[in-house]
């Protein structure tokens, strides 16, 4: 499970290129909350929306 979400995340990183850095910010911490939330709530849905959620805000805002 780890070394899948590991691979997607890096191909979902390679596609930030063309990416503002507000954008790419955004994205890596959705990817980042996203990976922290299963890991945390065991892999439930809820948890991995939930750590997307919140780490694309705080990627987002750390841009400002």
């Amino acid at each position: 499970m780890a070394n899948a979400c590991t691979l997607v995340t890096l191909i979902g990183l390679g596609a930030c290129s063309g990416m503002s850095q507000q954008g790419q910010n955004t994205a890596i911490g959705a990817g980042a909350g996203a990976i922290g939330g299963a890991v945390l709530t065991g892999g439930s849905a809820a948890g991995t929306v939930g750590g997307a959620v919140v780490g694309g805000v705080i990627g987002h805002e750390i841009s400002k």
